[in-house]
């Protein structure tokens, strides 16, 4: 997977609040992916660290395939965070797929941080050979 990780500012509304109360301005990270393609579909690699099932969000809108996750990075209560640059990111991607995949046959799943989907070809658009008949 690419260390090429791109952070950046959230807009000002974008605000969490921690323990105590007090506002603390939410990171917005985009994930580094990996994409294979070959004739059957494309199959897409995102790295999201420190994101369980329960705080991931995949779905799919017109052709917008969208990625999006809260990840919590545990402190111990005995503890006390001295610095934190990304206490609780926000991870967020957007794809625009092409019509030549079947959105309904998407498959995700995920394992140590890494999600993994499936996207499949629509039937009609993958490529086949013609049988050619003499005489």
């Amino acid at each position: 997977m690419s260390d090429t990780t791109e952070l950046t500012r959230s807009a000002p509304s974008d605000v969490a609040r921690n323990e105590t109360g007090q506002s603390a301005r939410r990171m917005t990270i985009t994930p580094a992916v990996d994409i294979f393609e070959d004739s059957q579909g494309v199959t897409l690699w995102a790295d999201l660290p420190g994101v369980t099932k329960d705080q991931l969000d995949v779905r799919v809108h017109d052709s917008n395939l969208t990625i999006e996750a809260e990840a919590i990075v545990p402190t111990r209560d005995n503890l006390r965070l001295q610095h934190a640059e990304v206490r609780e990111p926000h991870f967020a991607r957007t794809f625009m797929l092409s019509p030549d995949f079947d959105t309904g046959k998407i498959e995700a799943s995920l394992q140590d941080g890494v999600l993994k989907l499936t996207i499949p070809r629509r039937e009609e658009a993958r490529p086949r050979r013609i049988e050619v008949k003499a005489g």
